[in-house]
């Protein structure tokens, strides 16, 4: 089957589970997309299970400017020809959180250089590519991913200034990535309320969640 029409079924499959009701909630929330269906993840799963991971298919499927082709689009691009540069290019051309954080669920965490994209990204200057590199690292944290002291000294100081600067997107990215570096192990835990210490009268509402995720942890984990 060629990539047209590969795509041409895709957009008979969304036709068919399109939920005017959510897709109608999504743009009075301001997602201006060009087409969108509302449909619900796990049917998502569902229509991307039909069909064999596909390099063309996926790269045709991200340049819509539609919701649910991007989110299938990571779904169906194979990880062996999704090479380092096309991943800066899909992060250039995001422009919601919803599409980020699937896109680091369902393609970008089980890629061979995650690691070394998540520390480029979260030094980057660009929002989103800050916020795919804290939700890259948090996904990979989960997974037991372990940092040397370097790059978990790095990664800490990033993520501390991440959380006093001014895009809350990315301060929610950062605090979760830490509240699961938080999670692995109790030094880690302990380590992490010590720096956080200075925050602790902050008004930002990620920042006190986080210090009493961490408080938790450390008790928890102790």
């Amino acid at each position: 089957m060629e990539t047209t029409e590969r795509i041409k079924e895709i957009k008979k499959q969304f036709r068919l589970y399109m939920n005017g009701v959510v897709s109608q909630s999504m743009r009075e929330k301001g997602l201006d997309y060009k087409l969108n269906f509302g449909i619900e993840l796990p049917r998502l799963k569902e229509i991307a299970a039909k069909f064999e991971k596909n390099h063309d298919v996926a790269q045709a499927l991200w340049k819509e400017n539609i919701r649910e082709c991007k989110i299938l689009a990571g779904l169906l691009q194979p990880v062996e020809t999704f090479y380092p540069e096309i991943a800066d290019i899909w992060v250039e051309d995001m422009r919601y959180p919803e599409i980020a954080e699937l896109t680091c669920m369902n393609l970008f965490q089980h890629l061979p250089y995650a690691s070394d994209k998540a520390f480029q990204w979260m030094a980057d200057e660009g929002e989103y590519f800050q916020f795919c590199g804290y939700m890259l690292m948090a996904r990979l944290l989960m997974k037991g991913g372990e940092l040397n002291e370097r790059a978990e000294n790095e990664f800490l100081d990033q993520a501390l200034t991440a959380l006093q600067g001014e895009s809350g997107l990315v301060c929610r990215s950062a605090s979760t990535a830490l509240g699961k570096y938080a999670c692995q192990k109790g030094e880690n835990a302990r380590k992490l309320l010590k720096i956080l210490h200075p925050l602790a009268g902050s008004d930002r509402r990620e920042v006190a969640a986080l210090i009493e995720e961490v408080k938790f942890e450390a008790e928890s984990l102790r």
